[in-house]
């Protein structure tokens, strides 16, 4: 499943209803693909974090290791210490 944006414009009561379907979906098996502009929200849900840089992915990381520091960095091509 592929949720673009999917709490854009919408009431903080709405994008918890979001968050919890994709929990629900995510807790049956399903694969999502979650995008957002939203640093700490893609921080807040995800399990991975593939970060884009020019049209490409530039670095996938887990959680554990997902900073905004590292993601931001990585977003703008720069190499990581």
């Amino acid at each position: 499943m592929v949720f673009d944006e999917p709490t854009r414009g919408i009431d903080v009561g709405a994008k918890h209803e979001v968050y919890l379907l994709m929990r629900e979906l995510a807790s049956t098996g399903m694969a999502i693909i979650f995008i957002s502009s939203d640093l700490n929200e893609v921080l807040g849900l995800s399990h991975r974090v593939a970060v884009m840089h020019q049209g490409q992915i530039a670095e996938i990381v887990p959680r554990s290791l997902a900073t905004p520091e590292r993601v931001m960095s990585s977003a703008m091509g720069l190499a990581r210490a």
